[in-house]
């Protein structure tokens, strides 16, 4: 017996014959939060689709809490919490309307209702908002009510497809710090397409490319494929880069601006502090020497690049 709350096996969904996901597999365990990342059109939705049995896959299995979602529909799909791109929320009613709504078509006992709605609202800040028209609440205040009734039967997994799409930067940062909150206790997927998501509230990360897994890690594992092996140096004085070539495990050298040096190392070479000891000793007059990080867009192209190049 395993402790996985889900397992995608071999997910493969056809449209008229193209495969918009294509043998996707991947395994989720409780406390962890995995970004699911890809470009508009990369297959993310209809990944998220099949995940909450909204869509049939053409082959694959999915797994929740070892429930087959094919054979066992209903109780799959009661231990799962989604929050679609597009908020089903009914505008019309208030807050404590539509959590009550959302509790009972969740199936929460009568006994309990009242209780889940006001778990829900203090998890996601919705206190005081109680009494007010959904229609009347701002973005950020609607994303937290599609969450909430995400979370109110108190799910063993949460899905959130672009949960900060169209949000401002302050009703960023409140949805991400929710989002943490709520995976610390439970597994949550988001699906997103925006890069620094991931990095901030994400534990593991898959990229996908026209359905296809690219990149599937920790993210820390990410994090190091930006750090790389590369060094800026800027020096009021710099040398040629045969100069720099000279350095043991400095491999490759090149100037970027007038006073500005990039130097690619050998890896597990550690050629700083020679550099510096050089720098002094001939009086480049080095004033800053740091890791040439690698954007997570730039890292992002180069996988799927990769995969382009391998096809």
């Amino acid at each position: 017996m395993n402790d996985f709350t889900v397992e995608a096996i071999g997910l493969t969904r056809l449209y008229g014959g193209r495969e918009a996901v294509s043998n996707v597999s991947f395994n989720l365990s409780k406390g962890q939060v995995l970004g699911f990342l890809g470009p508009n059109g990369a297959g993310k939705s209809t990944t998220m689709k099949m995940l909450t049995g909204n869509l049939a896959p053409s082959n694959g299995s999915v797994k929740i809490c070892g429930i087959d979602m094919m054979e066992n529909p209903k109780e799959a799909k009661a231990l799962i919490g989604y929050l679609p791109e597009m908020r089903p929320l009914y505008k019309e009613l208030t807050v404590d309307e539509y959590l009550t709504i959302a509790a009972r078509l969740h199936r929460v006992s009568g006994a309990n209702i009242k209780k889940a709605v006001e778990q829900a609202k203090e998890r996601c800040g919705l206190g005081h908002m109680s009494k007010r028209l959904i229609e009347n609440l701002s973005n950020g205040y609607q994303q937290r009510v599609g969450i909430a009734q995400a979370i109110i039967h108190n799910p063993m997994v949460v899905i959130l497809d672009e949960p900060t799409v169209g949000l401002d930067p302050i009703q960023i940062r409140d949805i991400r710090a929710l989002i943490r909150e709520v995976g610390s206790e439970r597994s949550v997927i988001i699906s997103t397409h925006i890069l620094p998501e991931v990095e901030m509230v994400c534990d593991h990360v898959q990229i996908i490319d026209k359905g296809k897994l690219v990149f599937n890690g920790a993210i820390d594992v990410l994090k190091k494929q930006r750090i790389g092996n590369k060094l800026l140096i800027a020096m009021n004085k710099p040398p040629k880069a045969a100069e720099l070539l000279k350095i043991v495990g400095v491999e490759e050298a090149e100037s970027v601006s007038d006073q500005l040096m990039r130097v690619r190392f050998a890896e597990g070479a550690t050629p700083a502090e020679a550099i510096v000891q050089t720098a002094v000793a001939k009086g480049w007059g080095l004033y800053q020497i740091g890791p040439d990080q690698t954007s997570l867009e730039d890292v992002f192209v180069q996988l799927t690049y990769q995969e382009q190049a391998a096809a």
